[in-house]
């Protein structure tokens, strides 16, 4: 029984698949403060890296409304939807 919990315990901590996949703490950093300039705030972790840019889920704004944002690479909002 020993060996087999070893050995998924070795299997999970060498994963590629438990990495994040989510963007660095810098960039996290200047996604918050642009959601701030526009009164928004979001879970961290509901940031998604999407081919040419960001995927922000259940972001909350002034007012209570909730939205989907995309950003660009260069964190330029390119949509906005409302859920």
């Amino acid at each position: 029984m020993k060996k087999i919990i070893v050995l998924a315990t070795a299997a999970l901590v060498g994963s590629p698949t438990l990495a994040s996949d989510g963007p660095d703490a810098e960039t996290v950093g200047k996604i918050e403060a642009y959601l701030a300039s526009i009164e928004c705030q979001m879970d961290p972790d509901d940031i998604e890296i999407e081919e040419g840019g960001y995927d922000l889920d259940d972001v909350i704004c002034k007012g209570g409304d909730q939205f989907d944002i995309k950003l660009d690479k260069d964190l330029n909002e390119v949509s906005r939807r409302a859920e």
